[in-house]
Formats: C-alpha cells, sequence, structure tokens
C-alpha cells in the first residue's frame, strides 16, 4: 500500500513534464521585430560615440 503512495505522485509528475507547449510566430512579422531592434541598437551605438573633427590639412 505504501508504493502506490509514491507510484501515483511520480506518475503524475512524469506525464506533467511530457507536455509541451508550441507558439508559433508568423515569419514576416518576427523578421520585422528584428529589424525593429537591431536599427534601435544601431542608433544607440551611434549615439554613445563622440564626435571626432578631423583637423583641416595644410596646404
Amino acid at each position: 500500500m505504501k508504493r502506490i503512495w509514491i507510484a501515483v505522485p511520480l506518475v503524475a509528475f512524469v506525464l506533467s513534464a511530457c507536455v509541451t507547449i508550441n507558439i508559433y510566430f508568423p515569419a514576416a512579422a518576427a523578421e520585422k521585430a528584428a529589424d525593429k531592434i537591431i536599427e534601435e541598437i544601431w542608433q544607440v551605438q551611434k549615439q554613445d560615440k563622440p564626435v571626432v573633427k578631423t583637423p583641416a590639412a595644410k596646404e
């Protein structure tokens, strides 16, 4: 009788561990979101760089 108290929760745990959740994203929407994130990152990096002025060449 003790074994059933161990087996039932063990079987429940094993069955619940076998559940898979799949989420599907439209490819176009995912690509558009990725492009937007990349653009935002590039803008931040460009703003962080100091502007370096090159001296005028002497003739």
